[in-house]
C-alpha cells in the first residue's frame, strides 16, 4: 500500500528562510527516508525569494494554500459508469454484483449524465400502468430480446419500438382487429392463425412465448411489413412481468440539478449538504470534469489526513489554512513558542539562532549529507536575509559560521550578494500597495489581543520613505480584519540598523510607547537599534500586553 506524500511547508506569507527551509528539509528526508517529502509553500514568494530561487536556478515549492481534508482523500467508491442505453434489468444486476444504491451513467468519454438509484428502478417497476410504456421510452429490441431471455429472430435487432402499446394476444384471432394496431408489441403463443394475424394486421413486434415455432411463411409476411419477432423460452405471464425491465436507463434516470463532488473540494465544505440531502451515495467528478466514483457519509470515517512538517513557525495564525485538519508530523523552527497544538507528540526541534536555515545546515553536517551547490546557495541566502546580513541580534555566531560555509559551497561572496538580493527585495515600484503589505506579514496573537506586524528591510532610505506613505493609507483598511485589532509595519534601514515603525488601531501607539519607553501621540515612531521583529519587536510587544493582563 502507498503511503500518502508528506508535505514540509513554512508559513503565510513566506519568506526566503520558509521557502528555503522546506526545499532543504524535503532534499534531506528524501535522501534519508523511503517515503516521499514535497517542499510547498502557504503563500505566493515575495520579489527576494524570487530572486533567490532563479538565482540558484531552484525550482518553487508546490503551492499548498489549504491543508483541509479533500475528496481525493477519502475512499472513493469506485463505482463503474454505464450506458444510457442499457436496460434497468442489467442496471439492476450491475448494482447487486458491485453492491451499489447508486449507479452513474455516462458518456463513453467518462462524463456524466445522469444517475439511477434501487428506489428509481423499483418505482419503474411497480408504477407501469401505461401500456405504452415501452414505446415512450423508446426501448430497443435488442433489449426487449435480452431481458426475456430471448433472440430477435426477424427484423433490426438495433431498432427502436418507439409506437404502439404492449398486449397480450390471448383472445380468438377473429377479435384481433378488435384490439390490435398497427405498431403494437404482442405476446403470443403457439397458435399459427394467432401469428398470421398479428403479422398481416401491421404489429410492430411480436413475441412468441415457450420458444414456439414460427413458419417460413409468417417470417416472411412480417419481414415485408417491418414486423420484428423474437423469439423467447419463457410462457406468457413470465414475459409479460420481465418486459417493462427492458426500458434503457436513459427513461428513468435522473438528469437534473445533480449534486455531484470534485475531488478538489474540501470535505469540511460538503460535510452539510450531504447531511440534508437524503441521497445514500455521490457522484464524484475529477478536475478534468469526468466521472471518478461515488462516496457516501460512512466514507467520512477513516478519512486521510494530510501528514505535514512545519518549518519556521509554529504559530497557528500564521499556518496554512485549516492546519487543525491535518497531521503534523514535526516542527524545525527557531522562533518562540506559539499556539499550536498536536494531538500527539512530536519530532520538535527549535534552536535560539537567527534562522531556521542554519538548523537545516547542521542536520545535513548531522547525517554527513553532502549539500549541493544551489542549495547551499539558497540556504546562505536565508541566513543573511533573516539575519539582515549579520546585523539583527538575532544572529548568532552559528548563523555567521553557516553562512560562511554555505556561501563558499555555492560560490558566492556574502556582501554584494546581500546587496543585490536586498536590491531585488525591496524592489516593489511595480507591486500594488497590498502586494506589498502582504509580502512579509505575520499575526500574533497574546491573550485576547489580536495585531499584525508587517516588514521590508532596505539599504535605500528614499525607498522606504516612499513605501511609508503608501503603506500608511491601506494599513488603516486592514485594521479590524481577520480579527487584528492593532496593525504595525517596520520599515527597517539595514545600513543604519534602525526601524521607522508605523502603527494603526486602536492602542497600538500605547503599545509602542510602553514597550519601547517612548513618549508622545503619534503614528509612526523612530525606533533606532531595532531590526528584529522576532528578537525585539515581538518580545517587547507580549511582555507589556502580559503585564496590561
Amino acid at each position: 500500500m502507498n503511503q500518502q506524500p508528506v508535505y514540509i511547508v513554512g508559513h503565510k506569507n513566506p519568506d526566503t528562510d520558509s521557502i528555503a527551509s522546506a526545499i532543504a528539509y524535503a532534499d534531506i528526508k528524501n535522501r534519508t527516508e523511503e517515503r516521499t517529502y514535497i517542499a510547498a509553500r502557504a503563500g505566493q514568494l515575495n520579489e527576494e525569494t524570487e530572486y533567490v530561487l532563479k538565482r540558484f536556478q531552484v525550482e518553487p515549492p508546490v503551492y499548498l494554500s489549504n491543508v483541509g481534508t479533500q475528496v481525493k482523500e477519502m475512499e472513493i467508491r469506485r463505482t463503474p459508469g454505464v450506458s444510457r442505453e442499457i436496460s434497468i434489468r442489467n442496471a439492476w444486476r450491475i448494482m447487486k454484483e458491485t453492491e451499489a444504491v447508486t449507479l452513474p451513467v455516462t458518456t463513453e468519454d467518462g462524463h456524466l449524465e445522469g444517475i439511477v438509484t434501487t428506489g428509481d428502478i423499483a418505482k419503474s417497476y411497480m408504477d407501469v400502468h401505461d401500456s405504452m410504456f415501452l414505446s415512450r421510452a423508446k426501448t430497443r429490441f435488442r433489449s426487449i430480446a435480452d431481458t426475456v431471455g430471448g433472440k430477435v429472430i426477424v427484423g433490426d435487432e438495433n431498432g427502436i419500438f418507439c409506437k404502439g402499446k404492449v398486449i397480450i394476444g390471448a383472445a380468438h384471432p377473429d377479435k384481433m382487429e378488435t384490439y390490435l394496431e398497427p405498431g403494437d408489441l404482442i405476446l403470443l403463443g403457439d397458435r399459427y392463425e394467432d401469428h398470421l394475424r398479428a403479422a398481416e394486421q401491421g404489429a410492430g413486434c411480436m413475441i412468441i412465448c415457450v420458444n414456439a415455432r414460427v413458419g417460413p411463411s409468417i417470417r416472411t409476411i412480417a419481414e415485408r411489413n417491418g414486423c420484428v419477432i423474437i423469439s423467447a423460452p419463457y410462457d406468457t405471464f413470465t414475459v409479460a412481468r420481465l418486459i417493462n425491465q427492458s426500458i434503457p436507463l436513459s427513461h428513468i434516470m435522473k438528469k437534473e440539478n445533480l449534486i455531484t463532488f470534485k475531488t478538489e473540494d474540501y470535505t469540511e465544505s460538503i460535510k452539510e449538504v450531504m447531511a440534508n440531502t437524503r441521497h445514500r451515495a455521490f457522484p464524484v467528478l475529477n478536475k478534468n470534469g469526468l466521472y471518478e466514483g461515488t462516496i457516501s457519509r460512512r466514507n467520512f470515517l477513516g478519512i486521510k489526513k494530510k501528514q505535514l512538517i512545519l518549518v519556521d513557525h509554529n504559530e497557528k495564525s500564521q499556518a496554512v489554512d485549516n492546519i487543525e485538519d491535518a497531521q503534523v508530523l514535526e516542527i524545525i523552527d527557531h522562533h518562540r513558542l506559539g499556539s499550536l497544538e498536536t494531538i500527539e507528540p512530536i519530532f520538535f526541534r527549535n534552536q535560539p539562532v537567527g534562522c531556521t536555515a542554519t538548523i537545516l545546515y547542521q542536520i545535513y553536517q548531522e547525517r554527513n549529507l553532502e549539500i549541493e551547490e544551489t542549495i547551499a546557495g539558497i540556504l546562505c541566502a536565508s541566513i543573511i536575509s533573516d539575519t539582515l546580513m549579520f546585523r539583527s541580534p538575532t544572529c548568532t555566531e552559528t548563523d555567521r559560521q553557516a553562512a560562511i560555509s554555505l556561501a563558499a559551497k555555492a560560490g558566492i561572496e556574502i556582501e554584494p550578494f546581500a546587496r543585490e538580493m536586498f536590491h531585488a527585495g525591496s524592489n516593489l515600484a511595480d507591486k500594488s500597495t497590498e502586494e506589498v503589505f502582504f509580502q512579509d506579514f505575520k499575526k500574533f496573537i497574546a491573550g485576547e489581543e489580536s495585531f499584525g506586524v508587517g516588514q521590508i528591510s532596505s539599504f535605500d532610505e528614499q525607498e522606504l520613505e516612499e513605501l511609508e506613505q503608501r503603506l500608511q493609507p491601506f494599513m488603516e483598511s486592514q485594521c479590524g480584519k481577520s480579527g487584528m485589532n492593532m496593525v504595525f509595519y517596520m520599515l527597517t534601514n539595514i545600513l543604519e540598523e534602525s526601524t521607522r515603525l508605523l502603527c494603526c488601531g486602536k492602542g497600538s501607539s500605547y503599545l509602542v510607547r510602553e514597550a519601547f519607553d517612548l513618549e508622545g501621540d503619534a503614528d509612526v515612531y523612530e525606533l533606532r537599534g531595532v531590526v528584529s521583529r522576532k528578537k525585539q519587536l515581538i518580545p517587547a510587544f507580549m511582555s507589556t500586553l502580559q503585564e496590561n493582563e
